[in-house]
Formats: structure tokens, sequence, C-alpha cells
């Protein structure tokens, strides 16, 4: 899997490297890092608040953590749209700013069900974050990925070996340009490691109220699928790329007509921004079904977040036949 993302990406995902080095974003990271520690900043200070009983400064802090977090996911669009070229990137990080928004009015009209969306997100960004901003913890990640990645083409027969990539770690995968359909390849990058799917599902666990085991069954089932499946993608697209799975005449021709692909692109774009984004939402609602048997306790932020999108109370403890859970925090349910 590939490469030049922005450093603050919470997705499954990475860009090629080819040829030409894509460009990476320098100028934008620093200013990303610092918006999205702010805006986590601002929901664990405002969780302070609340825990303290302090409950308007603290609806108010939320509501401000809010807007920043939706303003750095609309900084990302622009990259999304003209780098990444990735339609499903785009358009979720355009709708997260009145989504976010939303969030916000909600939480300042009284709304206190959202403060446990908002614990839940602030856990997302305290695993994330340090993972993204420690150099020796982003170039473990990274450089471990690329071993196991490499490890899984050579069990298909393909063993290019790794190099030193764009951005300085050995996440590339050297296989020779002469020998390759598209003369392209790839190298991983800290969103090909899967850390933005674990901190979601990590976040969730860690804000609801259940019984330790659970959860610690919970984390361990979500990071296992998650670390198992991102292998299978890297190793996908890491190779569909050079080897051209997707170099039809005329899928070329209508990526480089609509799309504004570069022509030995097109097997990278159709494998990572097409084929495996809708593969991980399909893995994503997987993982979350799976969850809930063994932590049903979830199910009260996700209600939230229905909320959010639809204006519509739902209650899924009653939809799924757990209102047992709802009504005693699962304490009865340590099985």
């Amino acid at each position: 899997m590939p490469t030049a993302l922005p450093a603050t990406d919470t997705s499954v995902s990475g860009l090629e490297f080819g040829a030409a080095t894509l460009p990476a974003v320098i100028g934008s990271i620093g200013s990303t890092d610092v918006l999205a520690w702010v805006a986590i900043g601002a929901f664990l200070g405002a969780l302070l608040l609340e825990w303290r009983g302090v409950r308007e400064p603290a609806r108010y802090l939320a509501t401000g953590a809010w807007l920043t977090f939706g303003v750095f996911w609309l900084t990302m669009a622009p990259y999304y749209y003209y780098d990444v070229q990735s339609p499903l990137q785009t358009i979720l990080a355009v709708v997260a700013l009145p989504l976010c928004a939303y969030t916000g009015y909600l939480l300042w009209s009284g709304r206190d069900s959202l403060f446990l969306l908002t614990k839940a997100i602030a856990f997302m960004g305290l695993i994330y974050l340090p993972a993204e901003t420690i150099p020796f913890v982003r170039q473990w990640l990274i450089e471990t990925t690329a071993a196991q990645t490499h490890y899984g083409m050579e069990l298909l027969g393909y063993s290019p070996g790794i190099e030193e990539g764009a951005n300085g770690y050995e996440s590339r995968f050297a296989f020779d340009p002469d020998e390759t359909v598209t003369g392209r390849t790839t190298y991983i990058i800290l969103a090909c490691t899967g850390i933005g799917s674990m901190a979601i599902f990590g976040g969730l666990i860690a804000a609801v109220k259940a019984p330790l085991r659970r959860k610690l069954t919970g984390f361990a089932l979500a990071v296992g699928v998650i670390w198992f499946l991102n292998l299978l993608r890297n190793v996908f697209i890491g190779l569909a790329s050079p080897w051209g799975w997707f170099q039809q005449d005329w899928l070329v021709s209508f990526m480089t007509t609509y799309m504004g692909a570069e022509a030995n692109r097109v097997s990278y774009l159709v494998a990572h921004n097409y084929v495996s984004q809708v593969l991980s939402v399909v893995a994503l609602l997987g993982i979350t079904y799976l969850l809930i048997k063994i932590l049903p306790e979830i199910l009260e932020p996700l209600e939230e977040v229905l909320f959010v999108i639809t204006g519509t109370e739902y209650d899924l403890f009653e939809a799924l036949g757990r209102d047992d859970v709802r009504a005693d925090g699962g304490a009865q349910h340590d099985q």
C-alpha cells in the first residue's frame, strides 16, 4: 500500500510511488496536526469539566471542539480531491464540517447524551495522534507493516525486497520498473498501518461503561481483524499497482478521460480508491456487528451518531433485544 497522504488522515489508505515521486504535503502536515491536537485537547478539557460537574462550561468548550474538528476535516478535502483522487474520502471530509457543527449545536442546545460521543472522539484522538506525532512510534508502525506486507507478497510468489521510500523509512517495495506492467510501485505510510480504524473502535470501547474483561476482549477482536484485513489490503494494492491488474483498455480510457488519471496509475487508483475503500466500509460494518455481540454498550454512542445524521431517535438496544444492557450497564453479562 502506498504514500504521501497527510499525516493526520484516519483512514486505512495511502498513495502511489512511481517513476516520479508524489510530493508530500509537507506544508500542511504541521498545521493539520496542530488543528487536530487543539480539537482533541478541547474535547478532553470539556470531558474533565463535565466529570467535575461544571456542566455549562463543559458544554461550551465541547461545542468549540466539535467545530474545530469539523474545520480540521474540511482542510483535508482539497488533498483528497486533487492528490489522492478519492471521491469517498473527499465527500466524507466535506460533509464532516456540517455534521460536526450540527453536533456542537445539539450539545450547546442541551443534548447532554452527546458527551458520550465526545468522549469517544477524544479517546480516538489519544490513540491515533501519539502514533502520528511520536517519530519512533510512527517509524516502527510503518516499517513493521511494510515487512509484514512484503511477507504476504512472498507467500504469493513475489519478492521485490524493501528499500527506503520517499518518507525516509524502509517501506518501499523495490519492484524493477522494467519488469512490471506499469513501471510503478508503492510504499507504506502511517495510514496504511490500520491505526486509524483501530483508533475508531478503541475510542468507542474506551468511552462506554462495561466490565473490563469484555472491553479488552472486544478491543483484541477489533484490532486483530483490522490488522489481518489491512494486511490483505496492502498486499492487494501493492501488487495490483505494478502488475497492472486493472489496466483494461476501456477502464484506462474512462479514468484518463473523465477522472483525470494518469494512464499507468489506473490499476493503483481502482485498487486503492474504489475496490479497497468500498470493501473497507463493508469490513468496518462487519467488525461493528461482531463487536456489538461482545460489547453491546457501544450501541449507545452509535445511537447518537444516527441521531446526528438523521435527526431521528433510534433505540438500537430494543431493536437488537438488548434492553437489559442499557438498564444495568452490562454487569450481568460478563461471561
